[in-house]
């Protein structure tokens, strides 16, 4: 397949292209003169990318947004987290309405949150979304593809939990604490965290892609045994061979993290509803096998 796709060069997209998506014909969209004929420029900010970058092209995977970890939630920050992934999904979306020939798939990131604090109550698919500035943002996000499926392209709404990877995302702030033994459950321990290993969660990506062609809108992609943050904590230290009795008043998170702490003390117990009926083969389901994973020397 000729596939194009926006956030090659993150941490998720390297990673698809050298996993599931090898062998395939990778264009990168960039925001920078192109090194090569892999590489197309575009400027999402103002809607440009041109027709012709659409050409012959197959699949087009959406993983364009600002880290929601690495700084405190300013309002200005707020306005990036939201303009880095709506401004890029609309480009992308419109375009593919304007191709007389639009790829048959489009694949776009968006986030487990946003179902918003569901307390101990599981979420699917089916489940609309809740309240706060992630799900609005998330929503904002989604709506931004319609432009795309109204032409007829197959959209795919990746709701992602958090992938598991030892130098990136969620463990990596953590590994330092945890590793010293003054890791500890988060305001109490009893929001759920939607979770999923970094394997699963690239093949989940290629499973959808390839095989599964009448699949379309939102899909959960989360481990289907989500966990408290009490039991994550206690499977992070045990992996780590370290105590993680600390606990850690979500006050103290708010001070340290600012506006990322809603994700860290937001429940959200969601499952894969669609995947789970697709049939997707999870190969580390338990988090103690996927912290394992994640955290073995390579």
């Amino acid at each position: 397949m000729r596939i194009l796709m926006a956030g090659a060069s993150g941490f998720l997209g390297n990673r698809l292209i050298t996993g599931p998506l090898r062998g395939h014909e990778i264009v990168r969209l960039v925001r920078r003169a192109p090194r090569g004929a892999d590489e197309i420029r575009w400027t999402p900010a103002s809607g440009q990318l041109a027709l012709e970058a659409l050409d012959g092209v197959d699949a087009v995977i959406n993983l364009s947004g600002a880290n929601i970890g690495d700084q405190r939630w300013t309002p200005a920050y707020r306005r990036l987290l939201r303009d880095s992934r709506v401004e890029p999904t609309r480009t992308l979306a419109e375009a593919m309405a304007k191709h007389s020939s639009p790829p048959a798939t489009f694949i776009s990131a968006s986030g487990i949150n946003i179902y918003g604090d569901t307390g101990d109550r599981v979420v699917d698919e089916t489940d609309t979304p809740g309240e706060g500035f992630f799900p609005d943002l998330c929503r904002v996000w989604e709506a931004a593809t319609r432009p795309a499926e109204e032409a007829g392209v197959r959209v795919v709404l990746l709701r992602s939990g958090v992938p598991l990877e030892k130098n990136e995302g969620f463990l990596k702030p953590q590994m330092l604490p945890f590793r010293l033994g003054v890791g500890g459950p988060i305001a109490g321990g009893r929001q759920w965290v939607p979770w999923i290993s970094l394997d699963d969660w690239l093949n989940a990506v290629g499973f959808l892609l390839e095989q599964r062609t009448e699949v379309a809108g939102p899909v959960n992609v989360t481990s289907p045994l989500p966990v408290t943050n009490g039991e994550f904590t206690k499977a992070f230290g045990a992996a780590l061979r370290r105590p993680a009795v600390l606990p850690i008043p979500e006050f103290g998170v708010r001070v340290a993290v600012g506006g990322v702490a809603e994700l860290a003390v937001m429940s959200t117990r969601a499952v894969p509803g669609v995947l789970g009926r697709e049939g997707f083969p999870f190969r580390y389901p338990d988090v103690r096998g996927a912290l394992a994973e994640a955290l073995a020397d390579r």
